[in-house]
């Protein structure tokens, strides 16, 4: 008897729609950073495209979206003139210590000149080191994290803010972001495909995030198996613990895909991983089972870019939308 694949899917951009949530998040996030800057008004709104902000993504080498965030204001503020000391402080007070040194009037004069200015300052610096931004984003939402908790509050809306954190809401008391998603793979094709595999989830999301998104789609009777952000910090931290290293299980590590092959090592002899970003293939043929990388273009802007950029990036194949998932595995 032939033996079911093991298919793990990424979350976002793959099952679910994120170009009006996550990715508008943080391009609202950068924008409410500066309320209150010297010469804010300034400021175009929105600050960027959701398509230069996609370029920057797919470049990779940022874990989730938060990270995507610290990158994009750290790309930003490179034209704003900065104090030449770093912060002394930290969290809010930080914030609104760097509010009161500067000026964003160049800023705003570079982005009316450019129609991809994210893509431009990336390409010029691709790792932009900000102390401010670092100081800003160290521990978590209530503890010293502002740009995480603007974030936040804008993704999760005031009242899942508050029963996420426990603690009410900054700078944004309204609705989440959240709620705009959508399904990029219709329930019958998941139906479909767990008659005969097994269906898993690597999602860089948090656990209580993958599982809003699964309950609200009714999908989790489809999937045998869930890893998300939650069980990398886990096991970062146990390293740390045993060894005193820090390390990244995020993708591109192969970290979660190797964990649930092992769960299924005796119940499959093919592995396949379904991804959008680079990162998601680079895991892929990082793992130390022989994952093939599946490339899905359905939910980006620029759909011949990305599909170079996983092609580089080691995808076995590249699929056009959600038919073409079920079709290659109907005649595979």
């Amino acid at each position: 008897m032939e033996k079911p694949k093991l298919i793990v899917f990424d979350m976002d951009g793959v099952i679910v729609d994120v170009s009006r949530s996550y990715r508008d998040t943080a391009r609202r996030t950068a924008r409410l950073f500066f309320n209150g800057i010297l010469s804010e008004e300034d400021l175009p709104d929105p600050l960027f495209s959701l398509t230069d902000l996609a370029r920057v993504k797919q470049a990779g080498g940022l874990n989730n979206d938060w990270e995507l965030t610290y990158h994009v204001l750290s790309l930003l503020l490179t034209k704003v003139k900065m104090p030449a000391d770093g912060p002394v402080q930290s969290g809010w007070t930080c914030h609104a210590e760097l509010l009161s040194l500067c000026d964003v009037s160049g800023l705003a004069r570079f982005l009316k000149t450019t129609t991809a200015p994210l893509a431009e300052l990336h390409n010029r610096q691709p790792s932009p080191d900000n102390p401010w931004i670092v100081r800003m984003s160290e521990g978590d939402v209530g503890t010293g994290n502002v740009i995480k908790q603007i974030f936040q509050e804008i993704y999760l809306g005031g009242k899942l803010f508050r029963k996420t954190y426990g603690i009410p809401p900054d700078c944004h008391p309204g609705g989440g972001l959240i709620d705009r998603e959508t399904l990029l793979i219709p329930i019958s094709i998941f139906t479909s495909m767990a008659e005969d595999h097994l269906l898993s989830l690597a999602t860089g999301r948090p656990r209580a995030e993958a599982e809003h998104a699964l309950s609200r789609f009714s999908l989790e009777p489809y999937f045998d198996m869930i890893y998300t952000l939650d069980e990398c910090l886990e096991e970062e931290k146990n390293i740390f613990e045993k060894t005193g290293k820090r390390t990244s299980l995020s993708k591109p590590h192969p970290f979660m895909l190797d964990a649930i092959a092992r769960n299924f090592s005796e119940k499959v002899d093919e592995w396949y991983y379904v991804g959008d970003m680079p990162d998601d293939m680079m895991a892929a043929s990082r793992s130390a089972y022989p994952y093939i990388g599946l490339g899905i273009l359905h939910s980006t802007p620029d759909k011949d870019a990305l599909q170079a950029d996983l092609v580089k990036a080691g995808a076995a194949d590249i699929i056009s939308n959600a038919d073409g998932i079920l079709n290659y595995f109907t005649s595979s």
